[in-house]
């Protein structure tokens, strides 16, 4: 066989390349599926977290926050059941300053006390557990996240956020890192310039997926991509951050904080929240979001609708097998496949 012909081989067995931008939930959940159907699979990841156990290592060490990166982790981990139950092991109440911590972020903590940069303790703690794929911190500065709401309040902190747009009871009309344009890593700038396909989301859309387009590089990597580019679209609304937001709306925020050409479809769900849970959720004041599609087509971006919600979590989640299923159709249907 000629060597182009062991490369195709090579790519065509490993499956595309894959990068997935966010942090939270969202992200990790996403990311348990597609590790079915690629091995190219990069996640990059939002540092900018302070609250819980993540911000109090963050205050006490001086390292970035290690809980949306260790939940990515988590989710494409190949360990013994043990060590998965290690992972997710939170310390409980009457364990003095360890109460509520994970003992994933400790082992990331002890990891980065023993490196040179974060992203090296990332890479070394990938290792240990023997994930599919990659996980990168979105850069390796000391960043904050600050929100300014409608009324031009402004709060400074990503756990604040939530509490502080209750009290002003208005929208959240931009956020920013501070200090402004930290530099991408650059593996996380490579990664998004050789992708075949690119996904934003889901996750919280202002503290989880925005922060990182707000990192020098990202966007600009992202807009210039000729990979197909799709925003995932969250099923619910999110209390104290994006109620009463339709799927426009997000899109907007996203393109607000980027540029026009940063994505080419947004995938939203179209499966029914059952009405058990609608009900629970309408107490939060959340609800499930509103797809407006001739809207969303005015600026430029493809809607699609697949049935992607869970039918068994008690939650109103994306389900893991539907959605990666429902992103690589698309990526077979829509991209042009590239070897290089």
């Amino acid at each position: 066989m000629e060597h182009d012909e062991c490369a195709q081989a090579g790519w065509e067995q490993r499956g595309p390349r894959v990068v997935a931008i966010g942090g939270g939930t969202g992200l990790s959940t996403m990311l348990r599926g597609l590790k079915n159907h690629t091995k190219n699979l990069t996640a990059i990841v939002t540092v900018a977290d302070d609250g819980g156990g993540s911000g109090r290592l963050r205050q006490d060490l001086g390292m970035p926050p290690p809980g949306d990166i260790r939940h990515c982790m988590e989710a494409l981990a190949n360990v013994e059941p043990v060590m998965q139950q290690l992972l997710t092991y939170r310390f409980p109440a009457g364990s003095g300053n360890l109460t509520g911590q994970s003992f994933g972020n400790l082992i990331l903590a002890a990891l980065n006390g023993i490196s040179d940069s974060f992203d090296q303790a990332v890479a070394r703690m990938s290792q240990v557990l023997a994930i599919s794929g990659r996980v990168l911190p979105v850069t390796n500065a000391d960043v904050a996240l600050e929100a300014t709401f409608e009324n031009g309040a402004t709060v400074l902190g990503e756990s604040k956020i939530c509490a502080f747009k209750k009290a002003q009871d208005c929208r959240i009309e931009s956020v920013r890192l501070l200090p402004e344009h930290p530099k991408a890593l650059p593996e996380a700038v490579r990664a998004i310039r050789q992708a075949d396909l690119i996904l934003l989301g889901p996750g919280s859309l202002y503290t989880s997926v925005i922060p990182n387009l707000l990192v020098d590089g990202i966007s600009d990597a992202v807009c210039a991509s000729d990979a197909l580019k799709i925003y995932i679209c969250n099923i619910m609304t999110q209390d104290g951050e994006t109620e009463g937001m339709t799927a426009c709306d997000h899109v907007k925020a996203l393109l607000r904080h980027s540029a026009p050409a940063l994505v080419d479809l947004c995938l939203c769900n179209c499966a029914p929240v059952r009405q058990g849970l609608l009900e629970r959720y309408r107490e939060e004041d959340a609800a499930p979001i509103v797809v407006d599609r001739d809207a969303i087509e005015a600026l430029g971006v493809e809607v699609v609708e697949r049935p992607l919600a869970s039918e068994t979590q008690d939650y109103a989640r994306h389900s893991v097998r539907r959605l990666a299923q429902a992103v690589m159709e698309l990526y077979s249907e829509r991209a042009d496949t590239k070897i290089f």
